[in-house]
């Protein structure tokens, strides 16, 4: 399938009730990552996803879908061209990859992801 949503991700203001919570209610397996504020959630089988703190300290907490595209710089611009905004330009996230923020014409955020294949093992 071309273009899966690949990872979904919680922005939340408290990372510590989140964790207690969703680990308890799905059993999902939480990874801390060292050095970052990020943990990773393994679901088992399915698209997994992450958690961290909101960036925006006035922002409520939401969950985020991620596509996985060819190219994050080529997608961002055609998702411009066919009347998205431009909500975060192209990110790299050192050794994952990179990713872009839009709202489609109707109002709904998505996040496009490339994947570093040179990182990848």
């Amino acid at each position: 399938m071309a273009n899966p949503f690949i990872h979904v991700e919680l922005a939340t203001t408290d990372m510590a009730k989140a964790k207690v919570f969703y680990g308890a209610l799905f059993d999902w397996q939480l990874e801390d990552i060292e050095g970052m504020d990020y943990t990773f959630i393994n679901v088992g089988e399915g698209t997994g996803g992450g958690m961290m703190k909101t960036v925006q300290p006035d922002s409520p907490s939401y969950w985020m879908a991620y596509v996985l595209v060819d190219d994050v710089a080529v997608a961002t611009e055609k998702a411009r061209s066919l009347g998205a905004t431009i909500c975060k330009g192209v990110t790299e996230v050192p050794g994952f990859g990179w990713f872009s923020v839009i709202t489609d014409p109707t109002g709904a955020t998505l996040a496009l992801w490339q994947v570093n294949r040179a990182g990848m093992s």
